[in-house]
């Protein structure tokens, strides 16, 4: 099965239904899958460009159009084996946080439609890695496939690609410590890097939950209490990306609560396009980013919650 730019992938026209399409691909035996709203094209591996003193898991370069594209060596950063018949592999251009990339797999199996729901937590350390590189496990039609967090793998990789937390030093010293932010986010390493920024920036009253049933069953605990939920949440920010329940999913919910939807909420993502946002806008989401601007979510923040 084979893209060019002119069939990109469909991204799935309803939103808030907690349902997203993967398309899966083979290193060796092993089954993984990406969000096809992440996929730009698949191609026949190329003839590459190797660059001296890169990180190891960088093949090289190409430039199949008008764009130079960096490839990533997944078996070798998954830790499995090259293919037996390596000419026959594929790329996997993949596009997030702005920027695009080529990743080397062995096969493309297809597309297929889950529910969120089906997506359980992986262990925090499979498959290697710092912080874990799947978001999550899926069990499909007798299949088991385990969702790689290319996100995770690119900030590895290259740093400088992830957040800046750098950028928050200039934001200046306002008084931040009696807001209360909700961070919903599935990602080890990149909800490590958030929280990291939030505090710095001066938000160190925050909750952080993997993903959006965690942060749902939260909300309706602080919804249901005696208490004043304006006192114990100022913001949510969530990924939309994430297991059992989607970012998507959750904004619909809060924002058709009459005792949540005022509260300010940001959709945080690497999936930011511009038919993303208009679903985020459908669904009721206060602001939409993409996730390496970590400062422009900082004076977002600020905005929402002053």
């Amino acid at each position: 099965m084979y893209m060019n730019e002119s069939r990109q992938p469909e991204i799935l026209l309803e939103s808030g239904i907690n349902e997203l399409e993967i398309m899966e691909f083979t290193i060796g035996s092993q089954l993984f899958g990406i969000n096809v709203a992440k996929v730009r094209e698949i191609m026949k591996i190329e003839t590459l460009v190797h660059i001296q003193k890169s990180n190891e898991y960088i093949e090289g370069i190409f430039k199949p159009r008008d764009k130079v594209l960096t490839v990533i060596n997944l078996p070798a950063f998954l830790g499995l084996a090259e293919a037996e018949k390596p000419e026959r592999d594929i790329f996997i251009i993949a596009g997030f946080n702005n920027s695009e990339y080529a990743f080397h797999v062995h096969t493309v199996v297809g597309i297929d439609r889950i529910s969120c729901a089906q997506m359980k937590k992986p262990d925090p350390v499979i498959f290697g890695g710092k912080e874990g590189v799947a978001t999550g496990i899926v069990e499909h039609e007798k299949k088991l496939i385990t969702i790689i967090d290319f996100e995770a793998i690119i900030t590895e990789i290259c740093p400088e690609k992830g957040l800046n937390i750098l950028k928050i030093s200039d934001l200046g010293s306002i008084s931040r410590n009696d807001k209360h932010i909700l961070v919903v986010e599935d990602s080890l390493l990149l909800s490590k890097m958030i929280i990291e920024s939030l505090h710095k920036a001066g938000y160190i009253q925050t909750v952080k939950l993997d993903n959006g049933q965690e942060a749902w069953d939260y909300l309706c605990e602080l919804r249901d209490s005696e208490n004043n939920i304006d006192s114990s949440l100022s913001c949510i920010i969530t990924d939309i990306e994430m297991p059992l329940m989607d970012g998507h999913r959750l904004t619909k919910l809060v924002k058709t609560d009459k005792k949540l939807k005022h509260i300010p909420l940001v959709i945080f993502s690497s999936l930011i396009s511009e038919e993303m946002r208009i679903k985020g806008k459908e669904l009721g989401a206060d602001e939409q980013i993409t996730k390496p601007e970590i400062g422009q979510l900082v004076d977002i923040i600020d905005s929402l919650t002053k």
